[in-house]
């Protein structure tokens, strides 16, 4: 009978609540460009690639005519600053990080972040804590299958033996269209309910089995 056999996670909302730093370097950045930031257009930036994001922040701001390469490394720098000061864990994220790492389970870090903040990130979140990691740029972005797909072959473990646990609508589309799984915490936007997803308000309380028997698709109640 098959078994869980790897825990696959995103990063800014589900296990680091970094989402609110992006929301301080966006709204910077919007400032600097002589505009303010839609509520609508940053919760359709959560989860999605820095071009992505760009693309969505320029059409908010009405701005053309801008070097993307450029405004992306300024928004990853003054994200990085913001990152140094200190990072805090999303409720229970921590705890049951470490608990998985314990039973043994393969883990993968798989984000839309680039990788030099990920490798800053990744001092609070301990690399030890991951056998692979994924980041922003490295393949297809999110929701596109391949991130996940790489960290399963970087982890050589079946689709159908893992679970993504994700917290915005593009992550978990990525996660499904990769055939896993999907334990889906929301933090900075709503998630629908769907196929090959369960939904809970906190990661916190849960444990290794809890993650089990979601896995093995029987509903954890939410909490």
């Amino acid at each position: 009978m098959s078994t869980l056999r790897a825990v696959l996670w995103d990063m800014d909302g589900t296990l680091l609540d970094s989402e609110r730093l992006w929301d301080v370097s966006l709204a910077q950045f919007a400032e600097k460009l002589g505009g303010v930031l839609s509520p609508a257009a940053r919760e359709a930036m959560v989860g999605t690639s820095m071009a992505t994001s760009m693309v969505i922040l320029y059409e908010d701001l009405g701005v053309t005519g801008r070097d993307v390469d450029a405004d992306a490394a300024w928004l990853d720098l003054r994200t990085g600053e913001l990152f140094a000061e200190g990072l805090i864990w999303r409720p229970g994220a921590r705890e049951l990080l470490h608990a998985v790492r314990r039973t043994g389970l393969r883990t993968a870090l798989v984000t839309a972040t680039s990788r030099p903040l990920v490798e800053q990130a990744l001092l609070s979140l301990g690399a030890e804590n991951f056998d692979a990691v994924v980041c922003g740029g490295e393949t297809a972005a999110k929701p596109d299958a391949a991130p996940y797909r790489l960290a399963l072959s970087l982890l050589r473990v079946d689709a159908g033996d893992a679970l993504v646990i994700e917290d915005s609508p593009t992550g978990v589309a990525s996660g499904v269209a990769a055939g896993c799984m999907v334990l889906a915490v929301p933090c900075a936007a709503a998630l629908p309910e769907q196929p090959g997803v369960v939904i809970r308000d906190t990661l916190a309380g849960l444990t290794v089995e809890d993650l089990s028997r979601i896995w093995g698709r029987t509903v954890v109640p939410r909490s």
